[in-house]
């Protein structure tokens, strides 16, 4: 995955409690709409989608998405890559999640952990 100059990754995690009551959730979550994300799970694969939306579960919803995995060492390519679509990722399977955007955004979605 390519990224343009400026942009980064910002990893999303449980915040401490320390500042949560100062900013409401939904409107955190709303930030999140439609921007490029990439959820590990715990098997190894990836999942690089559109976010579409989170449920109360903790389910993450990514639309026009694209699984990795590894291959074998043999294998000319360390990745295989396969396109899904819409997609559900249930919360006790993700691993990892990470949101691509510019570092003014990441500043300011940070602004409400």
């Amino acid at each position: 995955m390519e990224q343009e100059v400026g942009e980064s990754l910002i990893q999303l995690g449980n915040s401490d409690g320390s500042n949560s009551s100062s900013s409401d959730p939904v409107t955190r979550v709303r930030k999140l709409l439609f921007r490029r994300m990439l959820v590990g799970i715990k098997d190894g694969r990836f999942f690089l989608g559109t976010f579409h939306c989170l449920d109360k579960q903790g389910n993450i919803i990514l639309q026009d998405t694209i699984e990795y995995r590894s291959t074998r060492r043999s294998s000319p390519s360390p990745m295989e890559q396969r396109c899904l679509g819409l997609v559900l990722i249930p919360s006790s399977c993700q691993n990892s999640c990470h949101v691509d955007c510019s570092v003014e955004e990441q500043l300011s979605l940070l602004k409400g952990i």
